[in-house]
């Protein structure tokens, strides 16, 4: 499994857009079969900040994601509304192994 954390800090006026168009995103992320997890989180004393957990099967998978039609859209949505470029760290299952996702 190969899991992307993206840590995104929006600017305050683009909130519930930015939270819009990466639900839309998300529903259809959780559609492709290369995905087994995919979680939009808030931060809980920051509402400008926005974290995404995504769990791909494999490289494969995590390619094929952002050859979507539906990843092309939101990157070039939220893209203005963004306080500052967003960071992306990969990472490799440990515990619990690839066969409990």
């Amino acid at each position: 499994m190969l899991i992307l954390q993206v840590q995104i800090h929006v600017l305050p006026e683009s909130i519930e857009a930015f939270r819009a168009a990466t639900i839309e995103n998300v529903t259809h992320s959780l559609q492709e079969p290369g995905i087994a997890r995919f979680d939009f989180l808030q931060h809980a004393e920051d509402p400008n900040r926005f974290s995404l957990c995504e769990v791909y099967r494999d490289d494969a998978a995590a390619a094929a994601h952002r050859a979507s039609a539906h990843w092309a859209k939101w990157t070039e949505t939220v893209a203005p509304m963004m306080a500052e470029p967003r960071v992306r760290t990969w990472y490799k299952t440990i515990f619990p192994g690839d066969e409990a996702w």
